[in-house]
């Protein structure tokens, strides 16, 4: 760990660390996603995968390799086998989500499992895993005459699977973007920067914030409409939707070199600020109405994460200092007034917000946001080593 790290982002990963390891020991085969009013985890079992019943969209567990990447930071952290150890128990169960094709958050489960884990150990295993499921993800691309996307939620046979795209998919392409280098196939790269175009395209409004879902007509390409499923309404600021993109649009600077995506994310980032005042943490909606409106400290977590990327790219040193120093105040703030360090509090994060609209998790620790909050630690204190660090672009 570089000297440089601040004691916040020490006794942070010392609560991850902490925390993580204690709740192996309850939680049994199942996976930690949000936590109920008194602190403790709800789990689910990794085999719940999305699916209709009837009109009526469930996302199953997409969350599992959320928890394989909080082992890993620990073990990054403690350099204790023991995580390492458990993070791999873990993966013989995420493994089998490999070949779900009904769901793009295939990308989060293993950009957050077996890509780092392969990152760290070398293991040909956790490679051969996260190209099956890159694979997967590749095949949700639907190609229309206005552009191609990646198709969020539901199988490929579904027509209403089909035509729905989520700006949650910016943060799952990162998994095809890795598989084009690692497999040595253009093809996963062009799928992912074709969806990163058609996204910006049709979610962006002109105000620079962005639609959480889009329908589109499969054969045009033409946006029918913008809606929500965890925002205010159909046309509301949903803050967390503007990190997902953030995060999607780095890394699609990062691998087509063009800059022009580095110069959107910074467009959406400056609105999602001047939304963001001078506060730490948004609330789940930024159009949001009445009297005891949500936080989500998951939206700044995921900002901050996608933000160290930015930092990371830019070209210009001044630009570059500036939103480095922009991420860290994030990752300060949540530090200082939003880690739960009461023990009966399970999570790490307070104050997140799963979905407000169907009341899970209005007031909780979310598992993507405890992992996003660890990623973006793991940037700061282990460059290179957990997730991929990017070389300026010139």
């Amino acid at each position: 760990m570089p000297d440089t790290v601040s004691p916040n982002i020490k006794s942070a990963l010392d609560l991850i660390a902490k925390k993580t390891l204690e709740d192996e020991t309850t939680i049994g085969s199942a996976f930690p996603y949000v936590t109920h009013p008194d602190g403790s985890w709800d789990t689910m079992s990794v085999s719940i995968s999305a699916g209709y019943t009837g009109e009526d969209w469930s996302h199953g567990n997409w969350f599992c390799g959320f928890w394989v990447g909080m082992l890993l930071t620990s073990y990054l952290h403690t350099g204790d086998e023991t995580y390492l150890k458990l993070a791999s128990d873990r993966m013989v169960l995420v493994e089998e989500r490999a070949g779900d094709g009904n769901t793009h958050d295939i990308g989060f489960i293993f950009l957050s499992s077996a890509m780092p884990f392969y990152r760290i150990t070398g293991d040909m295993r956790h490679r051969e895993t996260a190209l099956r499921a890159a694979d997967k993800l590749r095949s949700r691309l639907v190609v229309t005459e206005r552009g191609s996307y990646v198709s969020s939620w539901g199988p490929m046979t579904d027509p209403r699977g089909r035509a729905a795209s989520a700006i949650d998919t910016m943060a799952n392409i990162p998994l095809l973007y890795w598989a084009a280098k690692e497999a040595d196939d253009a093809s996963f790269r062009l799928a992912a920067e074709e969806h990163a175009k058609m996204t910006m395209l049709s979610f962006n409004r002109s105000d620079n914030t962005q639609f959480h879902a889009v329908e589109y007509n499969t054969t045009t390409g033409e946006r029918k409409r913008g809606y929500t499923f965890q925002g205010a309404h159909d046309d509301s600021y949903w803050s967390r939707g503007t990190g997902w993109a953030v995060m999607g649009l780095a890394v699609t600077a990062a691998n087509s070199g063009n800059a022009a995506y580095l110069d959107q994310a910074i467009a959406i980032s400056e609105k999602w600020f001047e939304a963001l005042g001078d506060k730490v943490v948004p609330p789940y909606d930024f159009d949001a109405s009445g009297n005891s409106v949500p936080e989500d400290s998951a939206a700044s977590a995921i900002m901050a994460a996608g933000l160290l990327d930015v930092a990371a790219l830019h070209p210009d040193r001044n630009v570059a200092d500036a939103w480095q120093k922009k991420a860290e105040w994030l990752i300060d703030g949540l530090c200082e007034s939003y880690l739960a360090t009461d023990p009966s509090h399970r999570g790490i994060l307070m104050h997140g917000c799963y979905s407000e609209p169907h009341n899970i998790g209005p007031d909780a620790a979310v598992m993507f946001g405890d992992y996003f909050f660890a990623e973006a630690l793991c940037r700061i204190a282990f460059p290179g080593k957990f997730v991929e660090q990017y070389d300026r672009l010139s």
